[in-house]
């Protein structure tokens, strides 16, 4: 029997970086963060969007699309659960910001941890009574919680309904680096922070017993919860990181917007980064990064051809898909095993 490994990205980059020196893997990601860190210094390639500004695009949608995939991919990816309301974790952390930042004295990084501890309570909440549901059942009460977050702020007094919250305040400057609508760089260089304290904060988690557990959920719940593991524990455990992470990002896209009003946080956006995850590959950390970057600046890379860039856009998540079903970079290895005749195994 012989076996025939058919070759992916995903398996490739993992076999530099498992053979790779602990010296040459610093040396790497040190190179990585700096050369992604210079990307706003290049809206004068090839790379410019032809109307919005190159380092606006790399914020939002780019960077906070990777940032919501990444705490997405917590629970689709890692757990196995199907969620359609992670705009509302995102909403939340955003009027959380907006609210307090214009009502108090507050400033950014004071309204992170508060906007943070909103969404995961919201993520506790919803998970005690709804978590112990599986696939299409779970998939659609948290798409109605998300629709119940939407209708709420559109509907209410203090969230000023459909009108919105203007006037929301820009972070304040970290030393020499200043916060401008002019130049993005700045915010983008602190959504790549909270990017890689995200990924930092997954692979700890995975290679320790959460991180098992949540492999053992998503593989097989029942013969999980038989070999001892507390299901419902772990699932409401992912849930809510999943959650901190879309508030914190609301909390930065508010600040960052001056601006939110109901309309901005609808079923398509949580659709969206689902597909990101999906594109990139489900569960894998770094296919969710390249799933991500790419819906996030393709639509606006290709604007110039108006609403036929929907159509390219389409297009191109078809194809994809078809050739590579498993995502830009699959989460396993492949492998298939050609059984000839006459062999011995």
């Amino acid at each position: 029997m012989k076996i025939r490994n058919y070759w992916n990205l995903r398996d490739f980059g993992a076999n530099l970086w498992e053979n790779a020196a602990r010296p040459a893997r610093v040396a790497i990601v040190l190179i990585s963060i700096v050369l992604v860190g210079l990307l706003p210094f290049m809206g004068g390639s090839i790379l410019a969007t032809p109307i919005a500004s190159f380092d606006a695009v790399l914020v939002y949608p780019v960077g906070m699309f990777v940032l919501m995939s990444l705490g997405l991919n917590i629970v689709v990816g890692k757990s196995g659960m199907l969620d359609l309301g992670y705009v509302a974790f995102f909403a939340i952390g955003a009027y959380t910001m907006a609210i307090l930042g214009t009502t108090t004295k507050l400033n950014t990084w004071e309204i992170m941890p508060i906007g943070i501890a909103f969404a995961m309570i919201a993520g506790v909440l919803l998970g005690i009574p709804t978590l112990r549901l599986r696939g299409d059942y779970l998939a659609i009460v948290t798409l109605g919680f998300g629709e119940i977050v939407r209708l709420v702020l559109l509907n209410s007094s203090w969230s000023k309904g459909p009108n919105g919250i203007a006037n929301v305040p820009m972070p304040p400057n970290i030393g020499p680096l200043k916060f401008e609508l002019e130049n993005q760089r700045v915010f983008f260089w602190v959504v790549m922070a909270m990017i890689l304290l995200t990924i930092w904060m997954i692979r700890r988690l995975t290679v320790r017993r959460p991180g098992r557990a949540w492999e053992a959920i998503r593989q097989d719940e029942d013969a999980a919860e038989l070999m001892g593991v507390h299901t419902l524990k772990y699932k409401i455990w992912s849930f809510t990181l999943g959650a901190a992470v879309g508030g914190a990002a609301g909390v930065l896209y508010a600040s960052k917007n001056l601006y939110i009003a109901p309309e901005m946080f609808t079923l398509n956006v949580s659709i969206l980064i689902l597909a990101c995850v999906v594109f990139g590959g489900i569960g894998n950390i770094w296919g969710v990064v390249v799933g991500a970057t790419v819906l996030g600046y393709l639509p606006d890379r290709i604007r110039f051809i108006s609403d036929a860039r929907l159509l390219v856009f389409g297009l191109v998540l078809v194809i994809v898909m078809n050739f590579r079903p498993d995502g830009l970079l699959p989460r396993k290895k492949r492998e298939k095993a050609i059984v000839k005749k006459g062999s011995n195994a």
